[in-house]
């Protein structure tokens, strides 16, 4: 987005310069603003008049606007948010033009293995074909600007790039070969389809296939490939935790803490300063607790709960105030932006902050002296929360319990091993079981009344890897979910809502978690899925999450409520980070943001630094407490942000977000082809997860691993894909194979370099249901057929698990808290984007219905990614 200098005085444009009382929306702005600028309406209707592109400053003159500093800033600020929301474009230079008058789009470019690609525009609109002319000057996650350039032979829109704004691509890590005198590095990225050369002199003496990192000297064109140097070699491929290693540097995650950063924490102490509890509430005698994983180390969230008269309480959510150590602009601020979250790896964390903050001083460790910023509500006896108060504290965690123990003290025992442990647990912990208890008939009437008010709860199998020596599978095991996750989830989902409200209210620039209602393509195609089933979802153009709510109640119970389950959760959108409060579809709320997970995750500690300031600024609000000795805190020194600064950071933040995930889930394809490679030939019993123009992905039932049974290896048929109804039709036999149903396969080949997984279906294994002819792709003609990706353990449902982790994106597939905390990754993902190879073919070619997209066993841990 171009940053337009202050206006000077430049010739106007030839149309005559309107005041601003010819604005027809003129009173609607008026009502809105102090000073009122030209409405986006207007805007729109004067560059329609012009009939050209404009400057910035060129608008400041046509609206009469260029001696008004304050308007000529919320004009440039406007100008933005239109350019943002697709109601313009801008280019570097700073000049605006009409969408559809200039005929091009902002978005990103997505690359696929086999050299073609796909233009992803920023304003949500459908996605274009890039032929391998045009990929070839490309590389995975460009920002561009494109146009339509025509329609291929199958149909589909075609782009044409025609300026590269920025490079996201710096470097490749890949496998190194030589080659006639050169080096040559073909990319381990499956989504980068260019070798990049190595001059001999580059190469830095590595061997065939070592992996390396090399940095993109010159970028290629029709004309050359792209050259680069050699700057790091990782080693062999077998070599324990090269996954990882892999991972970081392919997908540009920052791992290594820079001069500034290590020289800001050297002096932090691991005890909380005297005097940075002054200014504070003294809540170190209320005994708090953390709630956590077992193999949890950073402990962002503690709960109390006091009980109150006829049924109510006052519950305390209380947050480690990050924000009071990371100062704004400071270098462990600028690494923080970088990294923008913690990323997560089986085993392994990449932290968004030092250790001597994430896993020292900002973590609520047990009978130590924490800061934290405190949301206190009361809460009424239906579980609505009728009022909350936030205020900066320090408080003294009287204990760290895990899950297993809570769960163990709460709920009724099912065994006498658990009769056993909950008497010990009761016995060691007496003090804490009566405000235990009180938390656990609060989570009830959170819980109840969030269901009431339509919130999407989806069932799901999270899974743990479980590592022998040298860093190989050992074995995946399932995560049984319990009350007491529930719990903690539901105390942080009513912590985030009052805080999204407050700053609402407040009128700051804040970052929302969104997360939009499903769009038209993938509301018809759900329409048309339940209608198959007897199943309507609404008649309306626009679901509510009560019109989900009803599907899934309608369900219980039958036989195919899984297959079902798996479509909703493929039709919701992608949840993200902005500063327009659009509301959470899948949470059902009206406004919704990340207040938990500050240690973790950098839009939690904007919210944080906004609060800060509310409490701190010296004017009254309604919803803070501040103690009479509290220093007072300027805007500039601990929220210098504006509306642009936010839009900067929701993108930045998500891309983050995505990023992590797309590294987690590269780790995970390389590990589950490790542990599956000795297996080649055994069978298993699977479930179909997906099914594709391509072929069918299958999760292997007991080890938690996917694979692709291709197109090519369903033999003696023509095999017909039908979106609608998820299956593959034989066109002569009738034999289907459907999303769900269950299949014996045998591993065939297991491809390490392209971390896939091979099957094939036993013979006599599946008895197919009868379906009508048609006409079918013959089995070995699919266009887009991938062999599948080693069993990711994704789901397509809500991709992100904010508060202590109800999924938000697709608000679904279980209700895990925090967003992967003990090393493994979120539950769900997100729905319409295969994490396979080929995901964009299947998109756009015979799977173009269905998205797609995976519901493999999903690998727990910190999922509180709401």
């Amino acid at each position: 987005m171009p940053n337009p200098k202050k206006p000077g005085k430049q010739k106007s444009s030839k149309s005559s310069t309107p005041p601003l009382n010819h604005d027809p929306f003129a009173s609607r702005e008026a009502e809105k603003y102090h000073n009122p600028i030209p409405s986006r309406e207007f805007i729109l209707a004067k560059m329609e008049e012009i009939a050209e592109p404009v400057s910035y400053e060129t608008l400041c003159e046509t609206f009469n606007l260029a001696d008004d500093p304050d308007q000529a800033e919320a004009l440039r600020r406007r100008l933005i948010a239109m350019s943002r929301d697709g109601q313009l474009i801008s280019n570097r230079r700073g000049v605006y033009g009409l969408v559809d008058k200039m005929e091009l789009i902002k978005g990103r470019v997505q690359g696929t293995k086999d050299g073609m690609g796909f233009f992803i525009p920023n304003d949500g609109s459908g996605d274009l074909v890039l032929p391998p002319n045009e990929m070839v000057k490309l590389f995975d996650g460009d920002i561009v600007l494109a146009r339509v350039a025509g329609v291929d032979r199958r149909g589909r829109k075609e782009g044409m790039v025609v300026e590269i704004l920025e490079r996201r691509v710096t470097q490749v890590v890949g496998r190194f070969y030589k080659d006639q005198g050169f080096g040559l590095v073909v990319p381990d990225n499956r989504r980068i389809s260019h070798e990049v050369i190595i001059p001999e002199k580059d190469t830095r003496g590595a061997q065939d296939g070592q992996f390396v990192v090399a940095v993109i000297r010159s970028y290629p064109d029709k004309r050359r490939k792209a050259i680069g140097e050699v700057t790091e070699i990782l080693g062999d491929h077998m070599a324990p935790g090269m996954e990882i290693d892999v991972a970081l540097r392919s997908h540009g995650i920052p791992h290594e803490w820079p001069r500034e950063v290590t020289q800001a924490v050297k002096d932090l102490k691991e005890e909380v300063a005297k005097d940075d509890i002054k200014g504070r509430e003294d809540l170190r005698q209320l005994p708090f607790v953390t709630i956590d994983g077992e193999d949890a180390k950073d402990f962002d969230d503690a709960v109390y709960c006091e009980p109150g008269p006829r049924g109510t309480a006052k519950l305390y959510v209380a947050i480690a105030d990050v924000s009071h150590y990371v100062k704004p602009d400071s270098a462990l601020d600028e690494e923080a932006q970088n990294r923008g979250n913690s990323v997560y790896f089986p085993g392994y964390v990449v932290p968004m902050l030092p250790e001597v903050l994430s896993n020292g001083l900002c973590s609520l460790k047990p009978k130590v002296d924490r800061l934290v910023m405190v949301c206190e509500m009361e809460i009424g006896r239906t579980g609505k929360v009728n009022n909350y108060t936030f205020f900066e504290g320090v408080i003294h965690s009287h204990a760290r319990l895990t899950y297993t123990e809570v769960a163990d003290m709460l709920e009724e025992p099912d065994s006498d091993l658990r009769e056993r442990s909950q008497t010990r647990l009761r016995t060691k912990y007496a003090e804490l079981v009566p405000h235990l208890e009180a938390l656990y008939g609060i989570y009830h009437k959170l819980s109840e009344a969030r269901q009431k008010a339509g919130a999407l709860d989806f069932s799901s199998t999270e899974t743990r890897i479980v590592f022998g020596e040298t860093r190989k599978i050992r074995e995946i095991v399932p995560v049984v979910r319990n009350s007491a996750h529930r719990l903690i989830e539901e105390c942080m989902l009513a912590a985030n809502v009052c805080t999204a409200k407050f700053l609402a209210e407040s009128g700051l620039p804040v970052l929302y978690r969104v997360h939009e209602g499903p769009n038209n393509d993938k509301l018809e195609n759900l329409k048309l899925f339940l209608r198959e089933l007897g199943l309507v979802l609404t008649r309306s153009d626009k679901p509510t999450p009560q019109d989900y709510q009803r599907v899934l109640q309608a369900i219980e119970g039958r036989s195919d409520a899984n297959l079902i389950q798996t479509m909703l959760i493929r039709s919701m959108m992608q949840a993200v980070y902005q500063p327009d409060n659009i509301g959470h579809f899948g949470l059902g709320f009206e406004s919704y943001t990340h207040f938990t997970s500050p240690i973790r995750r950098y839009p939690d500690l904007l919210v944080h630094r906004a609060l800060r300031y509310l409490i701190r600024s010296g004017k009254q609000w309604a919803f803070i407490r501040r103690i009479k000795d509290a220093v007072k805190l300027n805007k500039r020194d601990i929220y210098p942000y504006q509306e642009k600064d936010m839009v900067h950071f929701g993108e930045l933040c998500s891309m983050t977000e995505r990023r992590a995930d797309a590294a987690s889930y590269d780790v995970l394809d390389w590990l589950k082809c490790e542990y599956v490679q000795d297996r080649v030939g055994d069978e298993f019993d699977g479930t179909v997860s997906s099914v594709t123009g391509f072929g069918l992905f299958v999760q292997l039932s007991d080890i938690y691993v996917e694979g692709l049974v291709h197109i090519t290896a369903l033999q003696n048929d023509y095999y017909q894909f039908d979106p609608v109804r998820q299956l593959l039709r034989g066109e002569r036999s009738g034999v289907t194979y459907h999303l769900g149903d269950t299949v014996r396969v045998r591993v065939v080949r297991v491809d390490l370099d392209e971390r896939k997984i091979d099957l094939q279906v036993v013979d006599g294994s599946h008895v197919g249901k009868p379906g009508g002819p048609g006409k079918g792709a013959r089995a070995g003609s699919g266009k887009d057929g991938k062999s599948a990706k080693g069993g990711r353990g994704n789901s397509s449902g809500g991709k992100d698990r904010g508060s202590k982790g109800q999924t938000d994106a697709g608000a679904g597939a279980g209700t895990a808290r925090r967003g992967g905390r003990s090393g493994g990754k979120s539950a769900s993902k997100t729905a319409g984007k295969s994490k396979n190879t080929g995901s964009r073919s299947a998109k756009s070619g015979a799977a173009k219905g269905a998205g797609a997209a995976k519901t493999a066993a999903k690998p727990a841990g910190k999922s509180r990614r709401r």
